[in-house]
């Protein structure tokens, strides 16, 4: 379209319209270009424009849906007439998630069109456009202002069933908070069981006629569905006592050893249990509805029963599965044996009353029952529930007495007992609520607060399978990882070889990384299912289960964080392709450290510099192009290097510069790995150099951490740098007596024998100099490298010595100076004048 786009002043629009021989054959062309290629171009933009499903049924539904919602909403009447706010919400909620279906799917169309217009260019004033692309340019303005206003109406829907929602969501708390308050006649009291002797008689009677409609319905299946169901509930008993002692089996030989085996077989319990029961509902239903539907008032209520009887039966399955009375080997849960029988009636006659409370208030939410006959069903069975459990903390707390008192007569002498484990502080707390809970139930269920005991008692048993699943949950993802990631087998290679990791590397590296990786993706999955518990914790306190995954299933539109972006989906690209990047580059730096750059000439240095760039990067590569997936281009980050500039001028200015230093020694190659360096009083051998700083090995074996910008700043004399010969110097002094000659001879003598000295350049001996001490001579010759010259002057001094000994020429004294220090002494006084003799003593 590029073609036309400028009445031929584009390069193609000058080939048509230039000059091939006399005349102007160039102007045909040029019309005969556009009566061919015009209509095929128009041709191809139409069909490119073609839009899939029209959006507009989708929404005007969506419309639909929400305007019923709001006049309801607005409407008191209907609000305190009992709406089904729950169902309401999931009507908007529906609505809504159509209409951002929608936006999604027009947002590329628009951008497809708006592409196709940048692609024609803005029309040059004062030219005429050619007829096709006038009307390709026309036809697609008219789809970007449809699209458009489309877009903009399934925004706008979205945004109004999202208030909808939320103003359904504020009402049923509202209601489940007043509800939770209501207070009716007490249980206990007369007036109520005089309004029930009223109330009970027309209820029962609207009951039997939902039962004589099921009656009717099972009449009319016949003889031979009751049969069938009959044999179909006992095939499916049948199945189930097999099916437990096959999965038994299979667990014990199929399943890897340890406690994964348990968690597998609990949960093979489990759903088993849920499975059967759910079965057998529906072949009780199939039953009924096997020659004609049931009637309207019982179909909704038989409908849903193999729903709830596969909750009763998971429910039931759940409770054997943590106390497993009859197989205490396999239990997860650390329970007494002795508790275990004792609460082993406990999960059925749960599940049993779990199942009684959603019958009976589904039907007498069915038949439309009185006050009274509701209040009665729902705090009777609540009564029940109550009266159940408080029973098994009842025997859990005569267990543990009896325990103690048998630990006690253990201790005396008199018999031996199990030992019960000391009950840790939240299990003590969690017992004090429980207890707290059944008293203020029942509490409440006699003083009139039907529905808040009822409420408490539902809790009670809600939250118990909720944990328990979470529980099994956990104990199956923590068990699973350590199972496939930490095998005890021979299979472990494969998974080796899927993580990057060599058989040449210690075991201990490789039961590390498994360990690691197992640790990881146990703790991610018991997040996920912590997760999961808390929703279904508050599920009942406003948001129900089916809503939240209708909201979490809406992360997939993504989360905006300023002009990003980002989407589950994205991220999860994104990770993988980092992933998988960042494998493959370590399996390619591993092979061209093991297999190619052994092969070719570079020494073992640049072999180690060449595979560090190579994972450098590589690594750069991987982490951009999972950048790209998600939707940050590089371009994009400009403004986190502006904002981090600050930060690098400051703070990181020295990491920056050992890295870009770092950068450069493996580039430039001033140094490589292997080289002798003598660096501000540091000599040794460079080991590694990594992205900060060079390691540097001593000559007593430590190491010391150089940084990298050491070996740019400062001056670095590298001994063995561009493969230098190394110099072996040997001084003797020797008398002056010494025959010069013959000394000459054996020094070279043993140079040349020495294998390590070079004979190119060939070693030689000089005389330094002459004087009253005696001669001094120097000896010098090569050996290859540099490290070798310590030794090698060694051995060539032992092999001297000896010649010149056999020789029986021995090495001259070098003069010695002593100097004596005397201490000073101080002057002494004068001596006192001597008196002259007297002149009588005088001869």
């Amino acid at each position: 379209m590029t073609v036309f786009s400028s009445g031929g002043r584009t390069p193609a629009g000058r080939l048509f319209s230039s000059r091939t021989c006399a005349g102007r054959p160039g102007r045909g062309l040029h019309r005969l270009a556009l009566l061919l290629i015009g209509p095929l171009l128009m041709l191809a933009a139409l069909c490119a424009q073609a839009q899939p499903e029209n959006p507009d049924p989708t929404l005007d539904a969506a419309r639909v849906q929400i305007d019923k919602a709001q006049k309801i909403l607005d409407n008191p009447e209907a609000l305190e007439a009992g709406a089904d706010l729950p169902g309401l919400r999931a009507q908007v909620l529906a609505a809504s998630a159509t209409a951002e279906s929608a936006a999604l799917a027009l947002e590329p169309q628009l951008a497809s069109v708006k592409a196709r217009l940048d692609e024609l260019g803005a029309p040059v004033a004062g030219q005429v456009e050619a007829p096709d692309v006038a009307a390709l340019r026309a036809q697609l303005n008219k789809s970007r202002t449809t699209l458009d206003a489309q877009l903009k109406r399934a925004r706008l829907l979205a945004v109004e069933a999202e208030q909808a929602a939320g103003k359904i969501a504020a009402l049923r708390r509202s209601e489940f908070q007043a509800r939770l308050g209501e207070r009716t006649a007490s249980l206990l009291s007369g007036v109520f069981w005089s309004d029930l002797r009223l109330e009970l008689p027309g209820d029962l009677r609207r009951v039997g006629r939902l039962v004589d409609g099921v009656a009717a319905s099972a009449r009319a299946a016949g003889a031979g569905a009751g049969v069938g169901v009959a044999l179909a509930l006992a095939v499916l008993l049948g199945l189930r006592l097999w099916a437990d002692r096959v999965l038994m089996a299979l667990t014990t030989t199929r399943v890897p050893p340890g406690r994964v085996r348990r968690s597998v077989h609990a949960w093979s319990l489990v759903l088993l249990s849920a499975v059967t029961a759910g079965l057998m509902g529906e072949a009780v239903y199939l039953g009924l509805v096997w020659r004609q539907p049931l009637p309207e008032l019982a179909g909704p209520l038989v409908s849903r029963l193999a729903g709830v009887l596969c909750f009763g039966g998971y429910a039931m399955g759940l409770g054997r599965a943590l106390l497993l009375p009859s197989r205490p080997s396999w239990r997860l849960l650390p329970l007494p044996d002795a508790l275990a029988r004792r609460l082993r009636w406990m999960p059925p006659a749960v599940a049993l009353l779990m199942v009684l409370t959603w019958g009976v208030t589904r039907l007498t939410g069915q038949v439309n029952a009185s006050l009274a006959t509701t209040v009665a069903a729902d705090g009777l069975l609540a009564l029940a529930m109550a009266l159940v459990m408080g029973l098994g903390l009842v025997q859990a707390v005569r267990a543990r007495r009896r325990a103690q008192a048998k630990a006690a007569e253990a201790a005396k002498g008199l018999g031996s007992a199990e030992a019960w484990p000391a009950a840790p502080l939240w299990l003590t707390a969690a017992m004090a609520l429980a207890w707290l809970a059944v008293v203020g139930s029942v509490l409440s269920l006699l003083l009139g607060y039907v529905a808040f005991g009822s409420f408490i008692v539902q809790q009670m048993a809600w939250v118990t399978v909720v944990l328990g699943t979470a529980y099994l949950l956990a104990v199956l993802v923590e068990d699973g990882f350590t199972a496939l990631l930490c095998p005890k087998n021979d299979d472990a290679g494969v998974l080796d070889a899927a993580v990057g990791l060599t058989p040449e590397q210690p075991a201990s590296t490789l039961l590390r990384v498994r360990r690691q990786a197992a640790v990881l993706l146990s703790g991610v999955g018991r997040l996920v299912v912590l997760a999961l518990a808390l929703m279904l914790l508050l599920a009942p306190f406003g948001e129900g289960p089916a809503e939240l995954f209708q909201r979490a299933d809406r992360l997939h539109q993504g989360i905006s964080l300023g002009e990003f972006q980002i989407r589950p989906m994205s991220v999860v690209q994104a990770a993988l392709v980092m992933l998988l990047g960042l494998a493959a580059v370590r399996t390619v730096k591993r092979w061209l450290t093991v297999h190619f750059l052994p092969t070719t000439v570079l020494d073992a240095g640049m072999q180690l510099s060449a595979a560090t760039l190579f994972g450098y990067a590589g690594n750069v590569l991987s982490v951009s192009m999972g950048l790209a997936a998600v939707g940050i281009g590089l371009e994009r980050l400009a403004w986190v290097a502006s904002a981090l500039s600050v930060g690098i001028g400051f703070g990181l200015q020295a990491v920056v510069q050992n890295f870009v230093s770092g950068l450069i020694l493996l580039a430039e190659r001033p140094v490589k790995v292997g080289d002798w360096v003598s660096l501000g009083g540091i000599e040794g051998d460079i080991r590694r150099i990594n992205v900060r700083a060079t390691e540097i090995q001593m000559g007593d074996r430590s190491t010391v951490i150089v940084p990298n910008s050491e070996f740019i700043t400062k001056t670095v004399r590298n001994v063995t740098h561009a493969n230098p010969l190394g110099l072996v110097q040997i001084k003797l002094p020797l008398p002056l007596s010494t025959d010069a000659e013959q000394v000459r001879g054996l020094i070279l003598a043993a140079f040349t024998a020495h294998a390590d000295v070079l004979a190119e350049p060939a070693p030689s001996v000089q005389l330094d100099g002459i004087d009253s001490a005696g001669l001094m001579f120097n000896a010098t010759g090569f050996v290859g490298s540099p490290r070798l010259s310590y030794g090698v002057r060694s051995a060539l001094l032992f092999e001297v010595l000896k010649r010149l000994r056999e020789a029986g020429i021995a090495l001259a004294k070098p003069p010695t100076v002593m100097l004596r220090e005397e201490p000073a002494r101080l002057p002494e006084p004068p001596a006192p004048p001597v008196p002259p003799a007297p002149l009588a003593a005088q001869p």
